[in-house]
């Protein structure tokens, strides 16, 4: 896939996650963008997989350009709420991929870190299906966290229906598209919850806060809302390093009487294959020591290669059972609940 194939796969995949005006600058790069400038140049040079399921090249383009926004650059005044024509758009984006090329060229070297809080949707129904189950206060370890916005899902509010799950008077509420049964009753317990993230961010340095909100899409303030909000309320538990490193010591430690439940969500594709390969194999030897009163669960949230939604994964141990949970789209907007009987 060549740099302008990604930017045309990304304005769809934008357009069809409820923001025409990414669709439309992922569309005008992929349009009027030539290898004018040492920022362009390194984009159509670029070597690897740049899709949304691999380097997300685009998607750190954007994030980049919404940086300078936030701080007053030149887009700041073509962003939305303002609407301007495509040639005001795109002769401020080619005056700040030369005025802060430095800036872009930092930003470019690492992965989006959205820390979407609305995937935390998914984490409450799971959390839920698995505290019906077990009747065990929960240790959490999420993997790719990271600010560790979600590590506190069950501090949020889930709306189905109008029916609330969580607490009614939550500061974060989530109001997903719901199809399925709803969530189960039992409300979860936390015992223990951290996190791992090569570069986790602190959301309460302001570097890290705009890295977090250069991420959410400017045409879509309520996202922008429940971050803001998730980050008055979170205490940051992330620790820096290799998830399989991190993993391996984290899944020696006895929990008795409690589930430990292992969970990403649009992640997993960002880690290096080898540290994908140790997780694993840490995870499975974990499993094959669960038992009925140290229970094991790893829940995924990742793209399979269905457009416009990621599936949802749950093994269990003991007995290594592997359930389907549904689908969700990939900002949790829409959820497909599906749990097993």
């Amino acid at each position: 896939m060549t740099f302008k194939d990604a930017l045309r796969h990304q304005a769809r995949s934008c357009t069809g996650l409820g923001s025409p005006f990414m669709g439309r600058l992922m569309t005008l790069f992929a349009d009027r963008l030539r290898p004018e400038t040492a920022i362009a140049n390194r984009l159509f040079n670029w070597q690897g997989d740049l899709s949304p399921s691999g380097q997300s090249v685009p998607l750190r383009l954007a994030g980049a350009l919404h940086a300078t926004a936030l701080q007053g650059g030149p887009l700041r005044d073509v962003y939305p709420p303002h609407t301007v024509s495509d040639d005001a758009l795109w002769s401020a984006v080619k005056e700040t991929l030369i005025r802060d090329e430095a800036q872009l060229d930092r930003w470019l070297d690492s992965p989006p870190q959205t820390n979407e809080v609305r995937r935390s949707a998914v984490l409450i129904a799971a959390g839920r299906w698995l505290a019906d189950r077990y009747g065990l206060p929960l240790v959490l370890s999420e993997l790719g966290a990271s600010a560790g916005l979600n590590l506190f899902w069950d501090r949020y509010a889930l709306d189905v229906g109008g029916q609330i799950f969580g607490d009614p008077v939550a500061t974060v509420r989530l109001a997903p598209d719901w199809q399925g049964p709803t969530p189960a009753t039992s409300q979860p317990q936390v015992a223990d919850r951290r996190g791992i993230d090569l570069n986790p961010l602190d959301p309460n340095q302001p570097a890290d806060a705009l890295r977090l909100r250069a991420y959410l899409w400017p045409d879509q303030p309520e996202r922008r809302a429940l971050t803001d909000a998730a980050i008055a309320l979170a205490t940051p538990s992330v620790d820096r390093g290799d998830v399989a490193s991190w993993l391996e010591q984290r899944l020696s430690q006895t929990r008795k009487g409690h589930v430990h439940l292992i969970y990403h969500t649009i992640a997993w594709q960002y880690f290096p294959q080898e540290s994908q390969k140790r997780a694993t194999r840490a995870i499975e030897s974990a499993g094959q020591k669960a038992t009925a009163d140290e229970p094991l669960a790893w829940f995924g949230m990742e793209s399979d290669g269905t457009p416009g939604s990621a599936g949802l994964t749950l093994r269990l141990w003991p007995g290594d059972l592997v359930f389907k949970m549904g689908r969700a789209g990939f900002h949790g907007q829409h959820v497909e609940w599906t749990p097993p009987d």
